[in-house]
């Protein structure tokens, strides 16, 4: 209950698309990556939420390029806006024929679906829209069709892609509600920056901070840098057990909201 009560945002019940991209690195970024996907999975999978991998890009070697998912269940953006930024990995490289120590990132970013009841405004000569076949080998994650569908709006250049579906209409109605929650996210941003501007303010460039650490040697920790809440049981973390950090995350950011006051 006591969580519950910090998840006051005006879109914590929405569900949340999330984007994973990896860092500088090639291959060891790629899989860290996927790694994280996994975890994110399995989180979801025991808390009960419905998560469909709207989007997915596979690497040559391991992991993946890009990957987008849709999760959905009781406050899923309130409780996974914990996720976003970059997360760190430093282990021993299983890539590398020397198994030295590699530290790789990966960005993970963290929206809500704004459904229809919101309003964005959308002109549709702003559209480009694309269909092409899924990159993937198809399997676990995305079905091997020709009815993938990427739409841009020329604008801004955000882009939001749907290959999950065999339907090239269901692929666009997706492609259009994550387009949709971009543009939403994208604009609210601008407001906030020209406010700040207006009142002198500096804000902080969160997109590209480190906020969590998995460290799997020359020992094993998982830190998050903004609460101080660490584990040593890194396997756990990795196979999904990251709600100690989301809960320790809801006080510490209330926190930080209040002191603003």
């Amino acid at each position: 209950m006591r969580t519950r009560q910090l998840l006051d945002g005006q879109y914590d019940k929405n569900p949340a698309l999330m984007t994973i991209t990896p860092g500088a690195g090639g291959t060891e970024s790629q899989d860290w990556a996927g790694i994280l996907l996994r975890m994110y999975e399995r989180w979801a999978e025991e808390n009960k939420y419905k998560v469909t991998v709207v989007d997915y890009l596979p690497a040559d070697e391991a992991g993946l390029r890009h990957a987008v998912l849709l999760i959905e269940g009781s406050y899923a953006y309130g409780y996974l806006a914990s996720e976003n930024g970059v997360h760190r990995l430093v282990r021993l490289s299983p890539f590398d024929a020397s198994h030295r120590r590699h530290t790789s990132f990966a960005a993970v970013s963290v929206i809500p679906q704004i459904d229809e009841t919101i309003e964005v405004e959308i002109d549709p000569d702003h559209l480009r829209i694309d269909t092409y076949r899924s990159s993937s080998a198809g399997g676990q994650h995305v079905n091997v069709t020709d009815s993938a569908v990427r739409i841009t709006h020329t604008p801004t250049g955000i882009v939001a892609s749907c290959q999950n579906e065999r339907s090239q209409h269901k692929n666009k109605a997706m492609a259009m509600q994550v387009l949709r929650s971009r543009l939403f996210q994208y604009y609210q941003q601008k407001k906030e920056e020209e406010m700040a501007q207006i009142k002198g303010e500096r804000k902080a460039v969160d997109f590209g901070s480190q906020i969590r650490s998995y460290i799997l040697h020359p020992y094993k920790l998982v830190k998050d840098h903004r609460t101080d809440v660490e584990t040593a049981s890194a396997e756990r973390v990795l196979d999904g057990e990251i709600s100690r950090f989301i809960d320790a995350y809801l006080t510490w950011s209330k926190g930080e909201d209040n002191d603003e006051k």
